[in-house]
């Protein structure tokens, strides 16, 4: 009994997978997972049963045709992600791994002056400093340029933020882009998303900032042209500074670039348009997110953003079959001299989304799969900045096999520590699941298994969020994931986030991962029973009693 209350979500999913065609059974199935959920939460600890979780997880989604030796997917085990979402072979050469924010900032900067034909950022705000004022003014100096050219441009800017975190003050992202709007209408966008979840009585009630935990709009995507930037790094000072976050460039990807510039377009389509006099605007047709009945726009977000993740994996699909299955294949020079055919990449990227509200939920199934599925002997580094696992997730990492490593802030690096009000007692928040947490695994006798470390660097805080799969038996990585994802409930269930899953059999790629993986727990320190009986780890009785029932929300 307690090994089916403690993997029961995991189970009930199961259960729902192998009924698409019974929504009442499903729904009702649904809410008795939820009830589960509840439940668990309510415990202090959990069973040592929990160490059959696996058996109850989700099975790896079956390949749907079988590989072909031919084919490169056919030579790495996480070929199955493409029965979820498109699949991208590229050259490892095509990817960067960067490592700082100044690294970031100067990076977008010179990618913005050379855009030719689009700029397309989603982030979840830009902030009202000097720093954020010299992108806005990158950006105006393109677009005039663009204006000024001997042959008429075509390029288009599109800016997706979020509505609350946006519209917060009287400074603020919208303030900062509406000189562009009025002066580039028919060349920029901006777009403000709005979560259905925040409406009626709830959205007259709640002030600014605390509306910010109902939902938000959480993708970090920057592109220009067919370059991509993705990132957990958001459009503000700190982030171009000292606030340590993940960051990985892809030049000269096209299918990835589109890919990623039609699902902001998506996102953009069911979001509020800001104009230049500062009001916003439903695009005609559209179900207004906070005003139309709920369920219909969320439908018809659904479609829009699925419709995207379809169309691409189809035009992947087709592609692949052009390339690698025509009467002839051509070896890497003859690819590279007929200009038509593609040399067998070392390389794939899948794009993982997560829309809760809009029952999108592919990096869920995705993260927990590969969870699941790692091997004794594999290590799994794992690293967030608000420490805040969802209960399936902490259900695996105490319940499968792999070794885990995972990196999180020290509450003096946390990106709430000084900050004024109820803000302010987050950290604490933070320090007292991370206490909870180690506790179990000290409880279960998992210490060698599954360890912590915290973060700390002088004068600056961490925002890195992410993981790295290591194979048993294998030094360097041959997966990452990056992206906006914190693996916490609101990642989950409350938001809107995308990151990328990246598998590679390039030793280089591989070696730039496994570096950028040392260089951030270099800069930590293990957690031990010692950690917690230091004066900056004392979490007040108040705390501990509100942090069950606010956890969900930060």
């Amino acid at each position: 009994m307690a090994a089916a209350a403690a993997a029961g979500p995991v189970f009930w999913r199961r259960l729902l997978g192998l009924l698409p065609g019974r929504p009442g059974l499903a729904a009702l199935l649904g809410r008795l997972s939820d009830r589960f959920s509840r439940n668990r939460d309510r415990r202090r600890r959990r069973s040592p049963w929990l160490l059959l979780a696996p058996l109850l997880s989700p099975a790896v989604p079956q390949v749907t045709s079988p590989p072909c030796c031919l084919c490169p997917e056919g030579v790495h085990r996480f070929q199955w992600i493409r029965n979820l979402v498109p699949e991208f072979g590229v050259s490892s050469s095509h990817v960067r791994v960067l490592s700082s924010p100044v690294e970031f900032f100067e990076l977008m900067k010179g990618q913005i002056k050379v855009a030719k034909r689009r700029v397309v950022m989603a982030s979840l705000y830009l902030g009202i400093g000097p720093l954020e004022q010299e992108l806005v003014d990158c950006l105006e100096s393109t677009l005039e340029k663009s204006l000024q050219a001997k042959f008429p441009s075509d390029l288009k800017v599109s800016i997706l933020l979020d509505f609350t975190r946006g519209s917060r003050g009287r400074k603020n992202s919208r303030t900062m882009l509406l000189p562009l709007l009025q002066r580039f209408p028919e060349q920029v966008r901006v777009s403000l998303f709005h979560t259905p979840n925040l409406r009626g009585l709830l959205r007259l009630l709640i002030p600014e900032r605390f509306n910010e935990t109902i939902g938000l709009q959480h993708i970090k995507v920057y592109l220009f042209d067919n370059n991509v930037i993705l990132s957990g790094a958001n459009l503000s000072d700190s982030y171009f500074t000292n606030r340590q976050d993940r960051y990985v460039f892809l030049q000269d990807c096209a299918e990835i670039a589109d890919f990623f510039t039609e699902l902001v377009d998506a996102v953009g389509d069911v979001s509020l348009q800001l104009q230049g006099d500062d009001t916003v605007q439903v695009v005609d047709g559209m179900v207004h997110p906070y005003k139309g009945d709920r369920a219909a726009y969320c439908k018809a977000a659904n479609k829009r953003v699925m419709d995207v993740i379809h169309s691409a994996r189809t035009r992947q699909q087709m592609l692949h079959a052009q390339t690698f299955h025509s009467d002839s294949l051509l070896t890497q020079e003859e690819a590279a001299a007929a200009g038509d055919r593609r040399p067998a990449p070392d390389t794939w990227i899948y794009p993982l989304i997560q829309m809760k509200p809009f029952e999108i939920q592919i990096d869920e199934i995705v993260t927990e799969t590969l969870l699941t599925e790692a091997e004794r002997g594999a290590k799994v580094y794992l690293t967030t900045g608000y420490f805040n696992l969802t209960q399936a997730y902490m259900d695996l990492v105490l319940g499968t096999r792999a070794e885990y490593q995972i990196l999180l802030a020290s509450p003096e690096v946390n990106g709430f520590f000084g900050a004024k009000g109820v803000a302010g007692a987050i950290p604490a928040a933070y320090v007292h699941i991370e206490r909870q947490f180690y506790g179990e695994v000290c409880s279960l006798g998992q210490q060698e298994r599954v360890q912590l470390q915290e973060y700390w660097r002088r004068g600056w805080t961490f925002h890195a969020k992410g993981l790295w799969l290591y194979l048993a038996g294998s030094s360097l990585p041959c997966l990452t994931l990056i992206g906006s994802p914190n693996f916490g409930y609101r990642s989950v269930h409350r938001d809107l986030e995308a990151q990328i899953a990246i598998v590679t059999e390039s030793r280089a790629l591989q070696q730039q991962l496994h570096q950028e993986q040392e260089q951030l727990y270099v800069r930590s320190g293990v957690v031990s029973s010692a950690t917690f009986e230091q004066p900056s780890r004392q979490v007040k009785l108040w705390v501990k009693m509100v942090t069950p029932l606010i956890k969900n929300f930060f």
